[in-house]
Parts: structure tokens; sequence; C-alpha cells
């Protein structure tokens, strides 16, 4: 079994779903972006005050295997492990979950990075700190 370091229950709501009843491909990147906010908060780290400090938290790559559909109703989990990936970058590591049996759904490797508000790579100490706390917590 995988180490997670953060996990969010969802449901499947019916405006997220194409005209084929299925979840559409885009809303998981919601789904994503949704649990990597919420872990993000959990550990000290709020976007408005990223952005008031200037510092801007980005995605700078997604890559995504889907390996089963979402429909209306469905109860699901995204885990998270964070880590990280160079000085200047770092990587989320997502998976999705149909509950309660955990049949996996999508995995995703998440790459970012942080800037200033002029662009450039600006890497604040509340993540560097965090890097470290990952990395000796495994």
């Amino acid at each position: 079994m995988k180490k997670y370091h953060f996990e969010l229950d969802l449901r499947v709501r019916d405006y997220e779903l194409d005209m084929l009843g299925m979840v559409n491909n885009s809303v998981y990147l919601n789904y994503l972006e949704h649990t990597r906010h919420e872990f993000l908060k959990t550990v000290g780290i709020h976007f408005d005050q990223m952005f008031e400090m200037d510092y801007r938290l980005v995605v700078t790559r997604y890559e995504i295997d889907y390996l089963r559909l979402l429909k209306s109703g469905d109860r699901f989990s995204v885990k998270l492990r964070f880590e990280r990936k160079s000085r200047a970058q770092f990587l989320f590591l997502q998976d999705i979950y149909i509950l309660p049996d955990q049949k996996p759904v999508l995995n995703a490797k998440v790459v970012g990075t942080c800037l200033s508000k002029n662009g450039r790579v600006k890497i604040p100490e509340i993540l560097k700190k965090l890097f470290l706390d990952f990395e000796t917590k495994g």
C-alpha cells in the first residue's frame, strides 16, 4: 500500500458529468486541485496569504493515467503524497479511488513551483521547511 500524507473524500455531483453520464476528464483536474489546496491549508499554506507575500504557487506539469470512470453519486477518495522534485520544484503524487472498495480511478503526477510576481522562481521558507519535514517523515 502506498504511503500518503493526506486524503479527502468527495462525491460526484450531477453537473460534473458529460453527455455520456461520466465525469468529464477536465473535472478530475478540479478534484486534484481541490485536494492539493486542502492539503496545503492543513500544513499552514494559504493561497491568499502566499499571494500577499509575493508568492504564486503554480502547476508546471500534469501527468495523468485514467484507469476507471466515475459516474453520478460515486463516492471517492483523493489521496496525496508530497515530495521535493528538485531545488525549485515540488511534486504531488495523487491517486483517486472509488469508495468503499478502493478501486483505482486515476493516478496523477503534478509538478509545481513557486514564483514571485515578476515570474522568477522564489521558494518561501515555509515550503523549504515542508520539504524537510516530509523528507524526514518519509
